[in-house]
């Protein structure tokens, strides 16, 4: 009986991990299909239904991962925040120096929101240069991840100025105007705004670039 038992129970573990591995899937698809529909039409214009809908799931099946429709806002915003913030620390703590780190985030930044458009077309429209989705309640990971990203930026300006590369100044203002910049730049960037596959760059990226060097670089 001892041997048929220990022989059963690899089985059963590997239930156990199909049946997570499949809660997972169904979690990410969820995720996927409300990111698409949140940064089309907003939080308020948005219903349960419609992303159920586009996931092909049921309601139900929403509120069986997500309590409401706002929890399910915040954990679109949290996915890829928990990705982009470790992504902008690395770029900020590689190799080059303060201004050559300093593009290479611009660059980091804006190919982000292109890669994943429809969140960054999201973030884009809820978010402000002093807090992301300002109609929600406070998240408290949200805010965290928003201080951590707006951190590493003011870090970088601090090491320019050690260095004697950058500008002057507050580095924490300086790291809220860069972000300005940056945003302003997606927030007409085709690759992120259309409904289509993008078009020509309003703005071609290395102007963006000049006008960085031009604001932050010292003298």
């Amino acid at each position: 009986m001892a041997t048929e038992a220990a022989t059963e129970e690899p089985a059963v573990s590997r239930r156990e991990q199909r049946r997570q591995q499949q809660l997972a899937l169904s979690k990410t698809q969820l995720l996927d299909a409300a990111e698409e529909i949140f940064g089309a039409k907003g939080l308020h214009a948005t219903t349960l239904k419609e992303i159920a809908e586009r996931a092909e799931f049921s309601v139900g099946t929403v509120y069986s991962f997500f309590e409401n429709k706002d929890d399910l806002f915040v954990s679109v915003l949290l996915r890829r925040g928990e990705e982009m913030v470790p992504g902008m620390r690395s770029v900020v703590e590689g190799a080059g120096t303060a201004t050559e780190r300093m593009h290479a985030l611009v660059d980091y930044e804006v190919e982000f929101f292109r890669e994943h458009r429809h969140f960054g077309r999201l973030y884009l429209r809820t978010s402000s240069i002093n807090q992301p989705a300002p109609d929600l309640a406070p998240a408290d990971q949200i805010a965290e991840n928003f201080r951590a990203a707006m951190q590493i930026q003011a870090d970088l300006f601090a090491s320019g100025q050690k260095s004697g590369e950058l500008r002057a100044g507050d580095p924490v203002v300086l790291a809220r105007l860069f972000s300005g910049l940056v945003s302003a730049y997606q927030s007409t960037d085709p690759a992120v705004m259309s409904d289509g596959n993008g078009g020509t760059e309003r703005l071609p990226l290395g102007e963006l670039h000049a006008i960085i060097e031009a604001a932050f670089r010292r003298g």
